[in-house]
């Protein structure tokens, strides 16, 4: 399995714009310029992207990991901030709060840490990752 996306760009990198566009569509020509990445300009950027990637991956992961043990998640809802520092991303920190019928906390974290270390983004990203789990 493949998948893509497409950035185009114009002009230099303070004062240029550009949009980038996503296979399934979620993007398409979505603008993002110098002011939406490293200000408060509107427009996406390439840290919010890791962020809902990271966010979803995960998310999914842990629900197979719960599902596997036989347990169906009501709801699971993670936030993801990605913090970029010095032209570098240094950490991913996942807000996970999980209702599961049937599942105490102790078993809710050791899924929480199988899936932070497991998720296929988790594995992509060379940064700290952090978390913090609440089942709830």
């Amino acid at each position: 399995m493949k998948r893509f996306a497409s950035a185009n760009w114009q002009g230099t990198g303070k004062e240029g714009k550009g949009t980038l566009t996503s296979q399934a569509g979620a993007l398409n020509n979505t603008p993002y310029s110098f002011s939406s990445r490293f200000e408060d300009g509107a427009g996406t950027n390439p840290e919010e992207l890791i962020a809902a990637a990271h966010a979803g991956c995960f998310t999914m992961k842990l629900s197979f990991i719960i599902s596997g043990a036989g347990l169906t998640p009501g709801n699971i809802d993670t936030k993801c901030t990605i913090t970029f520092e010095n032209g570098a991303i240094v950490e991913s920190h996942l807000e996970v709060k999980a209702s599961v019928a049937g599942l105490d906390a102790e078993k809710f974290a050791e899924f929480a840490k199988d899936a932070e270390a497991n998720c296929p983004i988790s594995k992509l990203l060379n940064t700290k990752i952090t978390m913090d789990a609440t089942l709830v």
